[in-house]
């Protein structure tokens, strides 16, 4: 079913903002929504299905608002994703206090998401990237730290290319396993700022290693938090599961769709959702591309790649 709806905002600066630059926040809603925005002397007409055309116009609408001042591009996006910056809070939903603000999950399955994190011991966040499935399981580790729910953060990466090729690569230890874990990094520096990141590590509340690195260990009273778990094998998921201790926490996420290890060699992610599916203690949080928050772009190359057939499969 085809819907018109109307919108005819009247302050000139404030509609100059609402489309952005070249009407680059109404091609934004238009590729979000599949529907299409005509604009002509300050009078919008919204057209497309009826569900994507009410909340086409219910964004328009909100971003009008909010237009006094000019409007970023991820405003349009979070807006798109029911989080827009004025947006009411859910008082259900888990709030992580950090240095950048509170954060809360934007999406259903991202509230879910936090909510398992919250009452399981061991929680695994599966989907493709862009869902914030690393980001928001660092945000909880960062919020378990301030409030002294846990003594550290341990914050660990496979590797892929740690065996005869990783040594390959200039420099010393930290050097080689460094581009692995950057993006670990960058999570910690946007939620705690860079000073407060480094001295944190120089006390060892924060440690960022390999996985390799976990072998023999134990975990007390930690956030332990495992990324890119797709390209750990069986044994190394084992391992990785079998050092939590006590009052520890631990979230292990990873993306199905980009496993980096031979062919032959069983991804310890799936492997570990089809044994441990039913272990007490332990959730099962899925983010499909209705949960990206990155680029619009993005959740329409995670659909292609998801709808591609077979036979086509690299």
């Amino acid at each position: 079913m085809i819907l018109r709806h109307a919108f005819s905002p009247t302050d000139s600066t404030r509609l100059a903002h609402l489309c952005g630059p070249l009407d680059a926040h109404l091609r934004t809603i238009e590729a979000a929504l599949q529907v299409r925005v005509q604009h002509r002397s300050g009078h919008f007409r919204v057209e497309g299905r009826k569900a994507a055309a009410t909340q086409a116009l219910e964004v328009l609408q909100a971003l009008y608002e909010l237009a006094r001042d000019p409007i970023a591009p991820e405003t349009v996006q979070l807006m798109l994703v029911g989080d827009g910056p004025d947006a009411a809070p859910d008082p259900t939903v888990p709030v992580l206090h950090t240095r950048r603000g509170d954060v809360r999950g934007r999406t259903a399955n991202q509230q879910r998401y936090l909510a398992a994190i919250a009452a399981h011991d061991i929680t695994f966040g599966i989907g493709p990237a862009g869902t914030g499935k690393t980001y928001l399981a660092v945000a909880c580790a960062v919020d378990a730290l301030q409030r002294s729910a846990v003594q550290r953060l341990v914050l660990t990466r496979p590797a892929v290319e740690a065996g005869e090729r990783l040594g390959f690569l200039p420099g010393d230890l930290a050097a080689k396993v460094d581009p692995y874990l950057r993006p670990l990094f960058d999570a910690l520096y946007d939620l705690m700022g860079f000073e407060a990141v480094q001295k944190a590590l120089e006390r060892q509340q924060i440690e960022i290693a390999p996985l390799a690195f976990m072998r023999g260990r134990t975990l007390n009273h930690a956030f332990v938090i495992l990324d890119e778990a797709q390209n750990t094998t069986p044994e190394q998921m084992k391992m990785f599961l079998t050092r939590i201790g006590f009052g520890s926490k631990a979230v292990v996420t990873g993306d199905v769709s980009q496993i980096d290890l031979p062919r032959s060699q069983l991804s310890g992610l799936i492997d570990a959702e089809r044994v441990l599916k039913r272990v007490p203690g332990i959730a099962f949080a899925r983010l499909t591309s209705a949960d990206v928050v990155r680029h619009p772009l993005v959740a329409r190359i995670v659909d292609a790649y998801e709808a591609r057939p077979p036979a086509t499969a690299l």
